[in-house]
């Protein structure tokens, strides 16, 4: 999904209990505060790509 790559993604490093991802392009692509809204309701599928990590749990808001 444009603005959405691999390689647009912020690293994240370190242990974290919480932590929420932003691009940092996506808002200027879609134009809007909320980049997501025209998929809100659609399937979507994500990829995760991990080294020496565990992902216990995913959230949207």
């Amino acid at each position: 999904m444009a603005g959405f790559a691999l390689e647009e993604s912020p690293l994240i490093w370190g242990d974290e209990i919480e932590h929420t991802v932003r691009w940092k392009r996506s808002h200027a692509r879609a134009g809007t505060s909320k980049p997501l809204a025209r998929i809100s309701g659609q399937p979507v599928r994500l990829r995760f790509v991990m080294k020496d990590a565990n992902l216990y749990s995913l959230g949207f808001r």
